[in-house]
C-alpha cells in the first residue's frame, strides 16, 4: 500500500496533531513514512501544510510531486483549493466547508464550492459544527472522515490517539476518539 497525503489548513487548526496521529498509526502497522517540513506554523491563522507519504515499500523523497496526492485533508475550504494541483485524478479531498476568513479578500464561498463541486471525489462538510456539538476539535472530526481513504485500520488510529493524548487523561482520549468516529460516520454516510 502507498498513500501520499497533503494536510493543509491554517495555523492553530491542529494539522500537526493529525499528521502525528496518522504517522503513529502507520508506524504501528509496520509502514514506512516520510513527512515534509510543516510550513507556516509560526503564524496563528497563516497557511500550514505538510506532505505525508506512507508506504509498505521504501520511500525516497518526502515531497509529493504535483498531481500525485491520494488525499488532500484540509481544515478550511480555500486551503483545499490552494493545494489542488497536488491531487491525483483518482485522489480524494476531505475538507471542512466552514471557512476561516482571515483575509479581507477571501473568495466567495459559491466560487469555492463550485470548484470543489467539479471534483469526482470530495467529502465536504461542516466539521466545526460536529466538533462543537461534541465539545471536541474539528481536526479530529476531519481525521475521522479521512480514515476510510487512508488504508489504515480505525483500531490503529484509535491506538495512536490513546498513545499521543494518554498523558492528558482518559477523558481527552475518549473525546478525541468520539470525534474521529463522528467524522468517519460523516464520510461513510454519503
Amino acid at each position: 500500500m502507498k498513500k501520499d497525503i497533503v494536510l493543509c489548513g491554517v495555523g492553530g487548526d491542529g494539522i500537526v496533531s493529525v499528521a502525528k496521529i496518522i504517522s503513529d498509526a502507520a508506524l504501528n502497522m509496520g509502514m514506512n513514512l516520510k513527512q515534509s517540513e510543516i510550513h507556516g506554523m509560526s503564524q496563528r491563522g497563516g497557511s500550514v501544510f505538510s506532505h505525508l507519504r506512507l508506504s509498505d515499500d521504501e520511500i525516497f523523497a518526502d515531497v509529493i510531486p504535483e498531481g500525485h496526492a491520494d488525499i488532500i485533508l484540509s481544515s478550511e475550504p480555500m486551503e483545499a483549493l490552494r493545494y489542488l494541483p497536488w491531487l491525483s485524478k483518482e485522489g480524494w479531498v476531505i475538507t471542512n466547508n466552514d471557512p476561516f476568513i482571515n483575509i479581507g479578500n477571501y473568495p466567495d464561498m459559491e466560487l469555492i464550492n463550485g470548484e470543489l463541486g467539479k471534483l469526482e471525489h470530495v467529502v465536504s462538510f461542516n466539521a466545526n459544527e460536529i466538533a462543537k456539538q461534541l465539545k471536541a476539535r474539528s481536526n479530529m472530526v476531519l481525521l475521522g472522515a479521512t480514515v476510510p481513504y487512508l488504508g489504515i485500520e480505525m483500531e490503529k488510529v484509535e491506538e495512536a490517539i490513546a498513545h499521543i493524548f494518554g498523558k492528558k487523561g482518559q477523558e481527552v482520549v475518549d473525546l478525541n476518539i468520539q470525534a474521529v468516529r463522528a467524522g468517519y460516520e460523516q464520510a461513510t454516510a454519503k
